[in-house]
C-alpha cells in the first residue's frame, strides 16, 4: 500500500513546528492572502501555501535521489568529510 500524502493541515503543523524551532512565528504575518501594503510581507495563507508547495514538490524527489544511479556520481557514496585523513586513519584496515 503506497503512503498517503499528508493533508494541508498536517503540512501546516509541520511547517509551523519547524519554523518555531528557528524562532519564526507565522502569526506575525498579516492574516489571509493579501500582502501588507506597507511592508510587502505576504499574507499568512499565501506563505503557508508556498511552503506546502515547496514541501510537496521538492522534498520527495531530493530524498529519493541515490548516488549510485548516476555513473558519474557513483564514487560519491557518502557526503564529503571535513577532515578525511583523520577518518581514513580511524577506519583503515591494519
Amino acid at each position: 500500500m503506497p503512503p498517503v500524502p499528508p493533508t494541508d493541515d498536517e503540512l501546516d503543523v509541520l511547517i509551523r513546528a519547524r519554523l518555531a524551532l528557528l524562532g519564526i512565528d507565522l502569526d506575525q504575518l498579516p492574516p489571509g492572502t493579501a500582502a501588507d501594503p506597507v511592508t510587502g510581507a505576504p499574507g499568512r495563507e499565501t506563505a503557508l501555501a508556498s511552503l506546502r508547495s515547496f514541501l510537496r514538490n521538492s522534498v520527495v524527489p531530493v530524498a529519493g535521489y541515490r548516488f549510485g544511479l548516476d555513473p558519474v556520481l557513483a564514487q560519491q557514496v557518502a557526503p564529503p568529510l571535513l577532515y578525511p585523513a583523520i577518518v581514513t586513519a580511524w577506519t583503515a584496515d591494519e
